[in-house]
C-alpha cells in the first residue's frame, strides 16, 4: 500500500488521547517499541466499546499482559451451563420413548411406566428448592457432579432391573434427584448472576437453548439404540453422557466468582425474609401457577407424544422426528425469547407464548393428522418450548435480585413439577381408563389460555421489601 494511503487511513482512524492514568501504566511497564501499539489499543477501546457493547478494557475480557481473551467468563459459564443441561435435559427428552419397549418387552402397565416418568417430574421439583439453596451457599460444581452421578445411577438401575419397584426407584426418585442438580435451577441460577443485568436475559436464553441440542442429539441415538440393540443398551448410553457432564460445574462457579451479582448485592437480605416476601408478592404467586401449567404441557407432549402418534396410526419413527425437532426449533425459541426478554417486558412475552402455545395444542389435536401436520406442531412447540424458563427465571431476577435467585426461582419451579407430574400421571391413566387421549389434549390446549391470562396483569416492578437483592 503506498505510504500516502497508509498515511490517510492512520490519520482518519487516529483516536482520541487515551486517559493519563493509561498512559504512565503503558509507560511504566512497556518497553518502548511496543508502546506505540499499546497506547494505539488503548485510545481504540473507547471506539471499540461503543461498536461491540462491551467495554475492552474490562478485567474480564483482557487478560493481565492487556491482550483479549478468547473467552471471557460470562461466555464460559453461559458454554458450561448449556452443556450440562443439554446432557441433562436431552435425556429426559427421551424417556417417551421408552414407554413402548418397557410396555411390550416387559408386560408393564402404561400407567406403572407413566407414574416412574412423572414421579421423576414430582421429585425434581420438591428437590429443586434444596439444590438451588445448596448451588447458592456451595456453588454449582458440587451439585453438578452429584446430581450427574445420581442421576447416571438411576438409568442404570431401571435398564438392569426393568420392574415396576425398580422403573420407580430408578426413573422417578434418582433420576427427580439428579435433574434437579443438573438443570435450570443450578445452571441458570449460576449463568444469571454472572451475567450483568442487560445481558442476563439473553445469556439464560443461550444457556437455555444449548440444552435442547441434547435433545436433538440423544433422542435420535436413543431410538437408534433402543431398536439395534435393545433398551439396556441404550440406558447405558444414556448414563454415560451424563458421566461425561459431571466436571463441568468447576466452570460455572470458576467464572461466576466476583459476579456482577456479588458486587452489586452488598446488603441481601436472609434466605427467610426473602421467601416471605415472594411469597406475599402477587406477581410472584401468578407467575408460579402459570408456571404449573407450562409443565403440565409440556410433560404430556414429551411422554405421550410417540405414543399418540402411533394410535394415529403414523410411521413408528415419527415420535423420536417430532422430540428432535422440538429440540431443534428450540434452540432458536429458546434465543428469541432471551432476545425478546431483554428488549419487552418479560410477562407479556410469556403471556403471548402461552397463548400461541395453547391455539397450536388445539389445532394440532382437532385436525387431521399427517407427517406435514406433526412436523408443523413439533416445530411450533419447539420455537415455544423452554423459552418460559429464562423468561420466568429472568423475570423473578427482575423482580427479587440474584442473591436467592436459586432457591426463589426453586420454589416456582416446584409448580411446574407439580404440573409435569400430573401432565405425565393424567395421560397415562386417562389412556388406560378410556382408550383415548382426547381429554388431556382439551385440557392442555385449555391451559395455554389460562397461563396467557395470568400472566399479562404481572407487576414486573423490583419488589421495595427486597429491595436489597433487587438491585442486580
Amino acid at each position: 500500500m503506498p505510504l500516502a494511503a497508509r498515511r490517510a487511513i492512520a490519520f482518519a482512524m487516529a483516536p482520541a488521547r487515551p486517559p493519563a492514568r493509561v498512559r504512565r501504566a503503558i509507560e511504566d511497564a512497556t518497553p518502548y517499541r511496543l508502546k506505540r501499539i499499546a497506547l494505539v489499543r488503548a485510545a481504540l477501546a473507547p471506539r471499540m466499546a461503543a461498536i461491540t457493547g462491551a467495554d475492552m478494557f474490562a478485567p474480564e475480557t483482557h487478560r493481565r499482559d492487556g491482550a483479549p481473551r478468547l473467552f471471557n467468563p460470562m461466555m464460559i459459564a453461559v458454554i458450561a451451563g448449556a452443556l450440562v443441561m443439554s446432557a441433562a435435559m436431552g435425556v429426559r427428552q427421551t424417556f417417551g420413548l421408552f414407554i413402548g419397549p418397557f410396555s411390550f418387552d416387559h408386560g408393564l402397565p402404561v400407567t406403572t411406566i407413566a407414574f416412574a416418568i412423572a414421579l421423576h417430574n414430582l421429585v425434581w421439583g420438591v428437590a429443586q428448592p434444596f439444590a438451588g439453596a445448596a448451588a447458592d451457599r456451595y456453588g454449582s460444581g458440587p451439585l453438578v457432579a452429584i446430581g450427574a452421578v445420581v442421576f447416571a445411577l438411576g438409568l442404570a438401575i431401571a435398564a438392569v432391573v426393568p420392574s415396576g419397584a425398580m422403573l420407580v426407584l430408578g426413573m422417578g426418585v434418582l433420576v427427580g434427584i439428579g435433574i434437579s442438580c443438573t438443570s435450570f435451577g443450578v445452571v441458570l441460577t449460576a449463568v444469571g448472576r454472572g451475567a450483568p443485568p442487560d445481558k442476563r436475559s439473553m445469556a439464560m436464553g443461550i444457556a437455555s437453548a444449548g440444552g435442547s441440542l441434547g435433545q436433538v442429539a440423544l433422542v435420535p441415538v436413543a431410538q437408534w439404540f433402543t431398536s439395534h440393540s435393545g433398551t439396556m443398551v441404550s440406558l447405558f448410553v444414556l448414563a454415560g453422557c451424563l458421566i461425561a457432564i459431571a466436571p463441568l460445574g468447576v466452570l460455572l462457579d470458576r467464572n461466576t466468582r466476583g459476579s456482577h451479582a456479588a458486587v452489586h448485592e452488598t446488603a441481601a437480605v436472609s434466605l427467610k425474609e426473602a421467601l416471605s416476601h415472594a411469597m406475599r408478592h402477587r406477581g410472584y404467586c401468578l407467575l408460579t401457577i402459570g408456571f404449573f401449567t407450562c409443565g403440565f404441557q409440556l410433560a404430556f407432549i414429551a411422554t405421550h407424544l410417540p405414543n399418540y402418534l402411533l394410535l394415529c396410526h403414523m410411521p413408528v419413527g415419527l415420535g423420536a422426528t417430532a422430540l428432535a425437532l422440538i429440540g431443534l426449533f428450540n434452540m432458536a425459541g429458546s434465543w428469541a425469547c432471551g432476545w425478546l426478554g431483554g428488549r419487552y417486558r418479560q410477562h407479556h412475552v410469556l403471556g403471548w407464548l402461552y397463548l400461541i402455545r395453547g391455539a397450536a395444542i388445539a389445532l394440532f389435536f382437532l385436525g387431521p393428522k399427517s407427517d406435514a401436520s406433526v412436523v408443523a406442531f413439533a416445530a411450533i412447540m419447539g420455537l415455544t418450548w423452554l423459552g418460559t424458563v429464562p423468561l420466568t427465571s429472568g423475570l423473578v431476577a427482575k423482580v427479587f435480585g440474584t442473591r436467592h435467585l436459586g432457591t426463589l426461582f426453586g420454589v416456582c419451579f416446584l409448580s411446574h413439577q407439580i404440573g409435569s407430574f400430573l401432565g405425565s400421571w393424567l395421560g397415562g391413566y386417562v389412556f388406560d381408563a378410556t382408550g383415548s387421549y382426547s381429554l388431556i389434549w382439551g385440557a392442555t390446549a385449555l391451559a395455554g389460555l389460562f397461563a396467557a391470562l395470568l400472566h399479562f396483569p404481572i407487576n414486573d416492578a423490583p419488589a421495595h421489601g427486597g429491595a436489597a437483592v433487587a438491585r442486580a
